[in-house]
C-alpha cells in the first residue's frame, strides 16, 4: 500500500471524479459542486497526475471517460457512500434535507407512480431535488456507477438480470398482462374465451425494447412450441405502442394496470392472453451499498408507502 501516493488523493478529488462521470461536463460538474469550472479543471489535473491517466478526453463536442475512469466509478461511489455514512450518523430529517436523488423509469411507469410519489416526498422534504429520467436513456449500469439511486420498472419473473453487481430487486406490486387492440380490429369482437393462441399469433405485434432485460418468459414459452410473434414494430415504451395500436391492426401486449389507467390506452380493447405468461410485477431496483445512506433508506420507504396506496394497487 503506497500511503504517500494515497495521501495525495482527497475526498475532493473523488467527489469531483464521481460527478464528472455522471455529467461528463466540467461546467455542469462545477454547478453541482458550487465551484468554478477552473476549480474543477484544477482538481482533475491533480487527479490525472496522481493516477497517471487522462481520465476524460474530448471526442468532437463531448467528453468521454477513459476505461480507467469508468472502472473506478463503482469503487469511488462506494467510498463516497461509506464516508457519507460516517459523517451523517445523526437521525435523518427530511424537512432539512437539501440533497438530490435520481430515479429512472419508463414513461408508462411514471404515469402509475410518479405523481403520488413526488407529492408524498415533497410534502416531507420540500427542499429536495428529484431528477427522474427515462429508463431507456440510462439503465442498471447507472445504479452501479452511482448515477442513479433507484429504478422502477415492469417486468416478468424471467427478466431479472444477473445480480453480481449487487443489484437488489424488490417487488412493489404484482400485475397481469393483457393484449390491446384497436376496437375495429378483426379480433375485437371475440370474447376472452374465444380469443386463442392462433388468433394472437396470426397478426402483427408491437414489442417493447429493453437492452437490460432478458427475453420475456412468454416469448421463451412460445419458442419451446416452435412458435413466435410477428413483431412488426419495436418501441421503448407502452405509450408509443398504444398510440400505434389506435391507428393500426397491430396487437400490443402490456401491463394490465397501465392499460386501465393510461390516457393513450383509452378506447383500446383489452383481452386476457391465451397462454401462460409467467409472473408479472413492477419492481424497485437499487445498488445494495447505497442503503448505507440514511437518505436513501428514507426515500426507499417513501416508494414502498406510495406503492401500498390503494389507488396504485387498484391500477388507477
Amino acid at each position: 500500500m503506497d500511503l504517500i501516493k494515497l495521501s495525495h488523493i482527497s475526498m475532493k478529488h473523488l467527489i469531483t471524479l464521481h460527478i464528472m462521470l455522471d455529467t461528463l461536463s466540467v461546467t455542469a460538474s462545477a454547478e453541482r459542486l458550487c465551484v468554478s469550472p477552473s476549480s474543477v479543471s484544477k482538481i482533475l489535473s491533480q487527479l490525472r497526475d496522481s493516477l497517471n491517466d487522462e481520465l476524460f478526453y474530448r471526442h468532437g463536442n463531448k467528453l468521454v471517460a477513459t476505461p480507467l475512469a469508468r472502472r473506478l466509478g463503482p469503487s469511488v461511489h462506494q467510498i463516497i457512500n461509506d464516508m457519507n455514512q460516517i459523517i451523517t450518523q445523526e437521525a435523518f430529517e427530511p424537512s432539512r434535507y437539501t440533497g438530490r436523488f435520481s430515479l429512472a423509469m419508463r414513461e408508462s411507469t411514471f404515469e402509475l407512480f410518479a405523481t403520488k410519489l413526488i407529492a408524498q416526498v415533497l410534502a416531507q422534504a420540500p427542499n429536495i431535488r428529484l431528477d427522474i429520467c427515462s429508463k431507456d436513456s440510462i439503465g442498471f449500469e447507472g445504479l452501479v456507477k452511482g448515477r442513479l439511486d433507484f429504478i422502477i420498472l415492469p417486468h416478468d419473473g424471467s427478466q431479472q438480470p444477473d445480480t453480481h453487481n449487487k443489484l437488489v430487486w424488490e417487488t412493489l406490486i404484482e400485475d397481469h398482462m393483457v393484449c390491446l387492440m384497436n376496437p375495429a380490429h378483426p379480433l375485437a369482437a371475440k370474447t376472452d374465451a374465444q380469443f386463442n393462441l392462433d388468433d394472437y399469433l396470426s397478426h402483427g405485434h408491437i414489442a417493447i425494447t429493453d437492452s437490460d432485460l432478458n427475453i420475456p418468459f412468454f416469448e421463451m414459452q412460445l419458442a419451446q412450441q416452435n412458435r413466435k410473434r410477428n413483431v412488426v414494430v419495436s418501441v421503448p415504451d407502452f405509450g408509443g405502442a398504444a398510440v400505434m395500436c389506435q391507428h393500426s391492426d397491430l396487437l400490443f401486449t402490456c401491463s394490465q394496470r397501465w392499460a386501465k389507467s393510461a390516457f393513450q390506452a383509452k378506447g383500446l380493447v383489452a383481452k386476457a392472453l391465451p397462454f401462460n405468461y409467467g409472473n408479472i410485477a413492477y419492481s424497485l431496483v437499487w445498488h445494495q451499498p447505497s442503503m448505507n445512506d440514511p437518505a436513501h433508506r428514507w426515500l426507499y420507504q417513501q416508494i414502498l408507502k406510495c406503492c401500498c396506496d390503494p389507488t396504485v394497487q387498484g391500477g388507477g
